[in-house]
């Protein structure tokens, strides 16, 4: 019986991948057996190992004997799009519910209740929507055939990228029978990840670990602090590499940036980020050769499964190894040389260390909510929460998901709105174990520094790094095989255009249409819709806050020398000749600041003269405020702003006017100088900051 069984799976291997001669790679079969005697099964293995036949050619065997749908955890869409395709070839009928699909659900729901579902997809997120527990996991919850967690570092609190809705997977486990196996597989998981992942999983759980050597790649390393550097370095070393590759970044600006760089410089690229339209177009043209690079965040990351990938880049250094390990992993899974290239450059840490304090709700956001919450009648949607909390939309988000996936809960969710349990008022975070996280990933920021300094096998320190029980060397990285080095150096001229690019990329200030809810400014009498005569024109800054154009400039002139250089005047009036609004501005005012009198004002008038057209001093304070820099939300952003603020002049039609700050955030401050400059009669009013803090 276990052989006939072992010869079905073989052959379903063997369609599946249209290779008469293919064969299970070491552990394949080992976990598909267990997973057939209802065991429990963590899978740690290489990137491109073959997890996911693991999982279908399971979940095609159970189904044969009865046995009920697969239900898959799965961490990404591009990563859910990857498999439904991959389970389709073995004639495994996958669906798949996320965000992206509300209007397929009440169908899928119809074919699971027919038995014509193999696989259900879903996003850890769905585990916490009412109306997916309710109305789809309820109705399955007994059916459940096999239950398998992709990217299974997620599930635990040291896996290098938590997310606490994972943490939910264990419970809607817990309330399964106890006798359905299950699977969990990552790429990215160390020794200390794996005993968390058995922790939670159960104790009993059947290791199965690989070899993480990638023999394909030739991995080197490249430190360049400057981004104009490594921008004329992509643009003269892209077009020499083979097939089509990733270029990932840190941040989805810096994927936009990188994007029109080499657009500019006629290399095919597009960017791809979570928010980017048509993300599974782009999958497709990347996969098919179609688009010679994707520059991309994490997004594209796990699962993307392209065979040929030749090359992956790096614009910016990870936070850590495994990131690091799971990214380049993409490159080189059925071609014998690709190329996995680590750039670093002097940004590097700044975005990782707000990625590291980020990663965690401080207990005094968890108190406010949990007060907020206690407080109210009858609970509170997550927005309203902005009324009554000086938070971000995105903190107030981030501290709910902590807390709903905490055991016992301190909130729950009651239709729309979330409410304080009875364990509310006792929570207290687990700061030390916090603490341990932290400095655990700092220690990881610490081991990609020692990565790009490395004079060993490249690979062999990865696999070390990853708890690879045999590390051995590639023979093909930068230090084992340096004649395979890529040229590390680059064209000056190219250089300095580039940095004549990073130096005018312009961001627009749009305007904005509506007053935010719940009336936060009652003194103007502003609220709903913008009036159309009151609206600001779309505005611009000439750069992004600290970038690698104009942003070091404009902080020092802020923080160190309380004076803005006449060289930011000059590219502002360059700025504004590329511009060119269709009514050209005829005099200049500004918004004034209490803490720093005379550094916009100054600024102002000098740009005033080199424009040669008149300053006015005619917005002035009338009411001190918090500094809006500390409002987190854009209801207490507008409040702050209520009042404060009147425009001496007398009511009747002006010209177009340029209206400067120094930075520009939120975009209320600008939204209500200029409604009121607007009301004593301007025709227009131009927003121009120097920064835009993104």
């Amino acid at each position: 019986m276990r052989c006939k069984m072992k010869e079905r799976a073989i052959g379903y291997l063997r369609n599946a991948l249209n290779k008469p001669e293919a064969n299970f790679r070491d552990g394949q079969w080992e976990s598909i057996e267990q997973l057939l005697n209802n065991k429990r099964v963590l899978v740690v293995q290489r990137t491109g190992w073959g997890k996911s036949m693991v999982y279908f050619l399971a979940t095609k065997l159970l189904r044969e004997q009865g046995a009920g749908p697969t239900l898959l955890i799965s961490p990404l869409l591009s990563l859910m799009r990857n498999q439904v395709e991959a389970a389709t070839r073995i004639g495994v009928r996958a669906k798949t519910i996320n965000s992206t699909n509300n209007e397929e659900w009440d169908t899928v729901q119809t074919e699971l209740e027919a038995n014509q579902v193999d696989v259900l997809l879903i996003s850890p997120e769905k585990l916490g929507n009412d109306d997916f527990r309710q109305n789809i996991l309820s109705t399955m919850a007994d059916k459940v055939g096999l239950f398998v967690v992709d990217e299974a570092h997620c599930i635990s609190d040291w896996g290098h990228d938590f997310r606490p809705k994972y943490r939910q997977i264990v419970r809607v486990l817990q309330a399964l029978p106890s006798n359905i196996p299950v699977l969990a597989t990552t790429a990215t998981a160390n020794n200390r990840v794996v005993d968390d992942v058995k922790s939670q999983l159960g104790d009993d759980i059947e290791l199965i670990r690989g070899s993480l050597v990638r023999q394909s790649l030739r991995l080197q390393n490249i430190t360049m602090p400057s981004s104009a550097a490594r921008l004329a370095w992509l643009a003269q070393t892209i077009p020499k590499l083979p097939a089509s590759g990733i270029v990932y970044t840190l941040t989805k600006r810096d994927a936009d940036r990188v994007t029109e760089w080499l657009q500019l410089v006629n290399i095919d690229a597009k960017a791809y980020y979570n928010g980017v339209p048509n993300r599974e177009d782009l999958e497709q043209q990347l996969f098919h050769n179609e688009v010679k690079v994707l520059v991309a965040t994490v997004a594209l990351g796990m699962g993307f499964d392209k065979p040929d990938l030749g090359f992956v880049i790096h614009f910016q250094r990870p936070s850590s190894v495994v990131h690091y390990y799971q990214q380049v992993g993409r490159a080189g899974r059925a071609v014998e040389e690709a190329y996995g290239i680590l750039l670093s450059g002097t940004e590097d840490d700044q975005i990782t260390d707000f990625f590291i304090r980020s990663a965690f709700p401080p207990q005094k956001h968890i108190s406010e909510v949990i007060r907020v919450l206690d407080e109210s009648n009858d609970g509170l949607s997550s927005y309203s929460m902005e009324k009554v909390l000086n938070l971000r939309t995105k903190q107030i988000m981030n501290t709910i998901d902590y807390l709903a996936a905490e055991s016992p809960a301190p909130v729950v969710k009651v239709g729309t709105k979330w409410n304080a349990t009875a364990t509310a008022s006792t929570y207290r975070i687990n700061q030390e174990n916090i603490d341990a996280i932290t400095a655990i990933r700092r220690q990881e920021q610490q081991q990609m520094h020692e990565y790009m300094q490395h004079t060993g096998c490249l690979m062999a320190f990865l696999q070390d790094a990853l708890d690879d029980p045999a590390p051995q060397n590639c023979g093909k990285c930068q230090n084992c095989a340096p004649e395979l080095r890529l040229d590390e150096s680059y064209d000056n001229d190219l250089a300095n255009k580039a940095g004549l690019f990073l130096r005018r990329s312009y961001q627009p200030v749009k305007a904005k249409k509506k007053w935010p809810p719940h009336n936060p400014l009652p003194t103007y009498n502003f609220s709903g819709m913008i009036r159309e005569n009151l609206i600001a024109s779309e505005g611009r800054a000439l750069s992004l806050w600290r970038d690698a154009g104009w942003g070091e400039l404009i902080y020092k002139g802020k923080y160190e020398d309380n004076h803005f250089s006449d060289v930011l005047v000059t590219a502002c009036v360059e700025m504004l000749r590329e511009w060119a609004p269709e009514e050209a501005p005829k005099w200049v005012t500004c918004i004034p600041s209490i803490n720093h009198p005379d550094l916009v004002p100054n600024f102002a008038k000098r740009l005033a003269r080199a424009l040669e057209i008149p300053f006015v001093d005619c917005v002035v304070k009338v009411q001190n405020n918090q500094q809006q820099k500390t409002m987190e939300n854009s209801f207490q952003q507008a409040r702050n702003l209520d009042g404060v603020f009147k425009v001496n002049l007398e009511s009747r039609a002006y010209s177009p006017c340029l209206l400067i700050d120094d930075m520009v955030d939120s975009g209320w401050t600008f939204t209500v100088a200029a409604a009121l400059l607007r009301q004593v009669g301007c025709t227009a009013v131009y927003p121009l900051a120097l920064a835009l803090n993104s």
